[in-house]
């Protein structure tokens, strides 16, 4: 009988936790040569056998050593993955960050391809070495659908060259985000606009192209929808845009542009475009958004934040009949008047979030008008404005609907009005109240009114106390209430790229935050006035009250529901 006849059978057989048995326990192998075929061929790599044309994949291998073995064997792990389809792997990569998948694609060669074909969202360095990797990246991630391209500032930035190879090839591409690509020009969009047809949602930041390099992108891509722009260099003059084919956009958000409204046109021309953001944009914005009214009137949701307008730009807002979402954040100039008029023009009034900036130019009248005329509101948020008892009530009369409701720093707002509010909001669900004199006795009322509330958030409040708190919680058990007993001068003071993102007080999964707004002007003046006051002064009493008011200004209304 041949020694040699059962050598293949062995090598499958043998268990895979173990090192196979040295060779000097086999006497009868060890002077043997084991490959008496002939010589292989060059384009076959050694470990393979002539008489295949390729060697099994590892995931073939681990199939069917798990297959061989018996599930009763103690020494013996069986993969349990080589069950689950592509598919199903897919879904559980998606679960996954960046780092655990990336390390996931490099544990046998089906995850890798899985990975690569199902990745449908890219973020890499623009980089100008990125130019090289590009065919090797795209082979792989070949269905690329989102992608990132991103670099700091410090650091040269991928050029036109490039920006068009890669969209080549991606032609498949729906969303596109270019941070700090400084060194790409409006030949560098013209290509993405003639490679990516399907192009749907752009954001561009800290970029050197202007109004031009927009302009060819638009021509050339038609079913544009979503535009986003911040920090666009290269507006240093207020020009005219083409906007031939800026037919398809619903969406543009406008941030911390110079010479902002040289987009007046864009929007103008954006027959269906249904929201826009205009936030922390320099210039006076009266003109264009009075021209935006009379010329394009379908606007559903409109957010102006930081910017200069005053009530004649919300009478340019007023002749959009449609209206439904309105955020007035710190705009000074904004008061009862032009306040008023968008109440009784736009009935059809949803949400409407008010930063009065402690300017006491938005009151009463204004919230009054929004209770007379806006039957169905839905979400109202009330930050630095002083309304009354006689304002909320009507709101809380009328607007039966209203379901979340936020006051944040209104010193006007006491037990009486928390009362009103928890007998008449029957369809009220979230509540929150930040920096208002209220007491125990008004948080109490909570315990039999408003009867589908299910959430409340209390913070800042120096006069409830836990004992208040937990005596609400005893009498509504199913009331999620989340309470901060911290003192104001700790209240959160973070800017806001987008307030009021958010859809029934829930952000979206994938949106990615950038923390890189910059503080405002205003908090800079508190600040150093603020220094200047505690060294001149004995006490830190005034020191004190300027902290209160800057961090309170600051606070951003997507916080509170």
């Amino acid at each position: 009988m041949n020694p040699h006849a059962n050598l293949a059978h062995f090598q499958v057989v043998a268990r895979v936790p173990h090192a196979p048995p040295p060779l000097s326990s086999m006497p009868c192998l060890c002077n043997k040569s084991f490959n008496t075929s002939p010589p292989l061929p060059a384009h076959i790599s050694m470990g393979q056998s002539p008489s295949t044309a390729a060697a099994p994949t590892p995931d073939l291998n681990r199939q069917q050593i798990s297959q061989l073995h018996s599930s009763s064997d103690p020494d013996f792990d069986a993969d349990h993955t080589i069950r689950l389809s592509d598919d199903c792997l897919a879904v559980i990569f998606h679960f996954l960050n960046n780092t655990d998948r990336k390390e996931c694609s490099q544990v046998c060669r089906r995850w890798r391809r899985v990975d690569g074909e199902r990745r449908h969202r890219l973020s890499l360095v623009a980089r100008p070495e990125l130019q090289e990797l590009i065919s090797p990246l795209f082979d792989r991630f070949e269905s690329v659908t989102k992608l990132t391209l991103r670099i700091d500032r410090k650091y040269a930035s991928l050029n036109d060259d490039t920006l068009i190879m890669i969209s080549m090839r991606c032609r498949n591409l729906t969303r596109l985000k270019l941070r700090g690509c400084r060194d790409v020009t409006e030949i560098g969009m013209a290509g993405v606009g003639d490679n990516c047809k399907a192009l749907k949602k752009l954001s561009c930041a800290s970029c050197m192209f202007g109004t031009k390099g927009i302009a060819a992108l638009l021509d050339r891509c038609v079913t544009l929808e979503d535009l986003t722009l911040k920090r666009l260099r290269g507006v240093h003059q207020i020009t005219e845009v083409e906007v031939g084919a800026a037919a398809s956009l619903k969406s543009v958000c406008l941030k911390e542009l110079v010479n902002g409204q040289s987009f007046a046109p864009l929007l103008i021309g954006s027959k269906k475009l249904r929201t826009l953001k205009v936030i922390g944009c320099t210039g006076d914005w009266d003109d264009s958004l009075v021209r935006v009214g009379c010329l394009n009137g379908g606007l559903i949701e409109i957010h102006l934040e930081k910017v200069q307008v005053s009530d004649v730009g919300l009478v340019g807002v007023a002749r959009c009949l449609r209206l439904e979402t309105l955020h007035v954040v710190k705009t000074a100039e904004c008061s009862n008047v032009g306040l008023s008029m968008v109440a009784e023009r736009c009935k059809l009034l949803r949400k409407v979030h008010i930063d009065g900036w402690r300017t006491n130019r938005i009151g009463d009248d204004g919230l009054a008008a929004i209770a007379k005329h806006c039957p169905d509101l839905q979400e109202l948020v009330l930050i630095g404005v002083y309304p009354t008892f006689s304002s909320l009530a009507a709101i809380a009369s009328n607007c039966r609907n209203l379901e979340r409701l936020a006051l944040c720093g209104i010193g006007t707002v006491g037990d009486a009005e928390i009362e009103c509010i928890a007998s008449k909001c029957v369809a009220l669900k979230k509540l929150c109240i930040k920096g208002c004199p209220v007491s125990n006795a008004g948080i109490g009322a909570l315990a039999s009114g408003c009867p589908n509330l299910v959430k409340v958030k209390v913070k800042k409040c120096r006069k409830i106390t836990g004992r208040g708190v937990e005596w609400v919680r005893e009498q509504r058990v199913s009331l999620a209430f989340n309470y901060d007993d911290s003192e104001v001068e700790a209240l959160d003071g973070s800017g806001s790229d987008g307030v009021g993102a958010t859809q029934d007080g829930v952000a979206e999964a994938e949106a990615e935050v950038e923390a890189e707004a910059p503080s405002s002007n205003n908090n800079t003046r508190l600040t150093m006035l603020r220094t200047r006051l505690s060294l001149l002064a004995g006490r830190n009493l005034l020191s004190c009250a300027f902290r209160r008011l800057s961090n309170i200004d600051n606070v951003p209304s997507s916080n509170f529901l």
